[in-house]
């Protein structure tokens, strides 16, 4: 679904699972998915997901009712979207979840992305699940804890 120009899950599904995950990438590229995502992804009703990029840094796997939404966004003509439509394209394809929780990312992304045998690191984020290869991860921490001093100050500010 799409509210204010970002994709959401549907509301019959679970809340995403929270915080970092880390797992491996197996030689065969698959990744076997912790068992809180697997119920995520139960919820939203398919086992059936489509892996992508858009920024070439970072893999996404969409559960299929979230990626038609994304799908609806990137033919959208008023927002000309179509390179960045070819780019999920041509690394992304639709992977079933097998009965162990695996999916095997597709051969082009964990290439480009060097994931075989990476331990990588899975967030929920708007409906999907960002992967990050172990120095993607680290560089966008790193990143991040360097605007903390910055950062800080509205955190307070909001109460939290």
């Amino acid at each position: 679904m799409e509210e204010n120009g970002q994709v959401v899950q549907p509301a019959a599904a679970l809340d995403a699972p929270r915080g970092v995950f880390v797992v491996t990438v197996d030689d065969k590229g698959r990744l076997k998915l912790p068992a809180s995502i697997l119920q995520y992804l139960e919820s939203v009703g398919e086992r059936r997901v489509f892996i992508t990029t858009f920024d070439k840094a970072e893999a996404r796997i969409y559960p299929l009712p979230v990626w038609r939404q994304a799908e609806k966004i990137l033919q959208d003509p008023a927002e000309d979207l179509e390179e960045v439509a070819l780019v999920a394209m041509n690394y992304g394809a639709d992977v079933e979840v097998d009965a162990q929780g695996r999916a095997t990312l597709p051969a082009p992304l964990r290439k480009l992305l060097q994931l075989e045998g990476d331990e990588v690191r899975l967030r929920c984020f708007q409906g999907r699940i960002n992967i990050l290869g172990s120095a993607e991860y680290a560089r966008r921490l790193e990143a991040a804890e360097a605007v903390l001093p910055d950062k800080l100050p509205i955190v307070k500010r909001k109460g939290l």
